[in-house]
């Protein structure tokens, strides 16, 4: 049986460089239909903070019934004293933008300072260090999205609502 060939871009790659990371996001944003789950330990003021990145995230999460924005965040009140707009767009959409801090037993080292985006499409961006501009992505690669996805559904099962985060509405 012949598959069809693969795009050079749907492959797994390299990237380095915030430039480069910033593109990779992008790409991965704008590859995904409804549904995304992403691990940061910490918000950088430069992630999901460019009118392009908001925009895909609100066309995601805008998208159907199904739509749906899963962000285990390290350190959320960082985020919050930051003004980041990734937090003003959550707080606009809190049932598809959700955005928990993980439980004591997920602070390990490993996962303490690794961030990751997955997309529903097979498609991913992973960096082992957070504070380095260097890691692993692909648009689609099932296999090696897997093992992450697996991870974050087990991080997101045991984490908790960022309370921190969430509109006082007065």
């Amino acid at each position: 049986m012949n598959t069809p060939p693969t795009s050079m871009d749907d492959g797994i790659r390299a990237v380095s460089g915030p430039e480069a990371i910033a593109a990779m996001r992008r790409a991965l944003l704008a590859a995904t239909r409804y549904k995304l789950a992403i691990h940061l330990p910490v918000l950088p003021a430069d992630a999901f903070n460019s009118p392009e990145e908001l925009g895909e995230l609100r066309r995601i999460a805008i998208a159907g019934r199904g739509a749906d924005i899963r962000i285990v965040l390290g350190d959320p009140a960082a985020a919050l004293r930051a003004g980041h707009r990734l937090i003003d767009l959550a707080h606009r959409m809190p049932s598809v933008l959700r955005i928990r801090t993980p439980a004591e037993e997920d602070t390990s080292a490993e996962t303490e300072t690794s961030s990751w985006l997955l997309n529903d499409t097979s498609g991913y961006l992973f960096l082992p260090d957070a504070d380095r501009s260097e890691g692993r992505a692909a648009l689609k690669d099932g296999p090696g999205q897997a093992p992450l996805l697996l991870q974050f559904e087990q991080i997101w099962q045991r984490a908790m609502p960022a309370t921190q985060l969430q509109a006082l509405g007065l």
